[in-house]
């Protein structure tokens, strides 16, 4: 019984804790659900303000583009209104322009007219067609701008003719006072004085063997007159004579003279003056700055040493053209080496002009070509005398090299009296050929410039009379090198105008 109170009682107990616990499960849920509710409601609020929002947002985006797109119709219709204003102005304008070209047209058809009336009324005054007025105002403004012209051609060459002079005169000044070249003259002479007259008959020898041995080892003729204690040594051939007289002058000093003794004396000149013409070849390199010279020519500088032009050596002459050149190069802008190269070179001929044939500045403008001189350097050689055409300014600067050399104070032993009368005798030969009008004898003797009349002398009679005039001065007239004969024979017609 206990027992079944005890069960009873238990199960009393069980069933209140159990309605204790279901209640309470009950209120959790039921504040739970509260809970869900009261944040749903509050996220409805809040998506319901973002929704006004937006709706205000985009009222107020439509109201802008409301008020843009009106203020753009009445801009539309603005300028819609100035385009109509301004189309009507400008019918207006091509209007009145369609109406002034009429109007242009018109009163050019009238000009037309009324040019034509002249034109007619000017040809029946002065009975003249409108080509034969046209041929004559052109031939009247023909002569006027020829005139015009000659004289502006003519300011323009006397005003660049003054410059050009007033140039040259400059550098050539630079030049003369730059180049500190001595004045004293050397020349090499003929004359040897002996001790004594016995002296005369040893060198001619027993029935005149010691001469002729002399004679025929030198290339040299030995002339022994009744001058007193000299002998005269001549020879076209500088470098023979300068052998020559070293030989003699060590005979006469040793005192032994005989054939075999000749040899060999002329050997040991031969010998020392080889050595001696290589060394003077060297130094003028070495003074000029020349480098890459062929032997040969370097050889044939020393040559020069031992030639002579109016007793200016011929050297020294060329070594101060070269420098007189390299100056003026340098103040014209120029190559100042190769205007020295070919100073150096311009008379370097002379030392064979004895053994071919031509003029010194031919000869060496060959040479100079035949041992790997460049083109430049042989034409300007070639045309330093003027007897081919000049192709570059060198030509021309060294032959003002030249010209300033050879007419310094004492570079040339001829006096002026002697000089003049040596001209005046070149020009008075030429003159007294038929037919010759004027002579000029130019570049100090070396060339004669002769006049014919045209009337008189034809083109092969002035081919003629250059040949005559050329024989006639190798037959009476002394001079060095070559003189150049120019005949020239010409018509001029000559106008004045009053």
């Amino acid at each position: 019984m206990n027992e079944l109170i005890i069960g009873l009682v238990a199960l009393l107990m069980g069933a209140a804790i159990g309605a204790a616990l279901q209640g309470r499960r009950t209120r959790t849920q039921a504040q739970t659900a509260t809970n869900v509710l009261a944040a749903a409601q509050e996220q409805l609020l809040k998506a319901r303000e973002e929704l006004d929002r937006e709706i205000r947002e985009r009222r107020q985006e439509i109201s802008e583009t409301e008020r843009r797109l009106a203020q753009r119709e009445t801009a539309l219709d603005h300028k819609a209104e100035l385009l109509e204003r301004k189309t009507e102005e400008t019918l207006k304008k091509e209007l009145a322009m369609i109406e002034r070209e009429r109007e242009l047209h018109q009163l050019q058809n009238e000009l037309e007219e009324l040019k034509r009336l002249s034109q007619q009324e000017l040809q029946r005054i002065a009975g003249l067609t409108v080509e034969q007025a046209k041929a004559t105002l052109l031939s009247q403004l023909e002569q006027q701008v020829q005139a015009d012209a000659a004289s502006m051609a003519r300011r323009l060459v006397e005003g660049a003719r003054e410059n050009a002079e007033r140039e040259a005169r400059r550098l050539i000044g630079i030049a003369i006072e730059r180049c500190a070249s001595s004045h004293v003259q050397t020349a090499t002479t003929c004359t040897l004085n002996l001790p004594s007259e016995e002296m005369k008959g040893r060198i001619i020898g027993r029935e005149g063997r010691n001469i002729r041995a002399f004679e025929a080892a030198t290339g040299v003729n030995v002339l022994i007159d009744d001058t007193p204690q000299a002998v005269v040594l001549s020879a076209f051939d500088p470098v023979r004579r300068e052998v020559a007289r070293i030989t003699l002058e060590r005979l006469v000093a040793d005192g032994r003279i005989n054939p075999a003794r000749i040899e060999e004396e002329v050997a040991k000149a031969q010998a020392e003056l080889e050595e001696t013409i290589r060394q003077c070849g060297e130094e003028a390199l070495a003074r000029t700055g020349v480098v890459g010279v062929h032997p040969d020519l370097m050889r044939m500088l020393g040559r020069l040493r031992f030639r002579h032009s109016y007793a200016q050596n011929v050297l020294e002459h060329s070594i101060e053209v070269a420098h007189l050149a390299g100056m003026l190069a340098a103040e014209m802008g120029l190559n100042q080496p190769l205007a020295k190269r070919i100073g150096l070179f311009h008379d370097i001929g002379k030392a064979v002009d004895h053994e071919i044939e031509g003029s010194h500045a031919a000869i060496g403008s060959s040479l100079l070509k035949k041992h790997g001189e460049s083109d430049e350097v042989c034409q300007a050689v070639a045309s330093h005398h003027h007897e081919t055409e000049t192709q570059t300014i060198y030509g021309t600067l060294i032959s003002a090299a030249d010209a300033i050399s050879a007419s310094r104070p004492g570079a040339r032993s001829e006096s002026m009296e002697l000089y003049i009368q040596r001209l005046e005798k070149l020009e008075a030969l030429a003159n007294s050929f038929p037919g010759v009008e004027k002579s000029y004898a130019l570049q100090a003797g070396r060339e004669i410039r002769v006049l014919v009349q045209p009337d008189r002398v034809d083109d092969n009679g002035a081919v003629e009379l250059a040949r005559q005039i050329a024989r006639k001065i190798e037959q009476e007239l002394q001079y060095p090198g070559q003189i150049k004969v120019t005949v020239v024979r010409e018509t001029r017609v000559m106008e004045f105008a009053k």
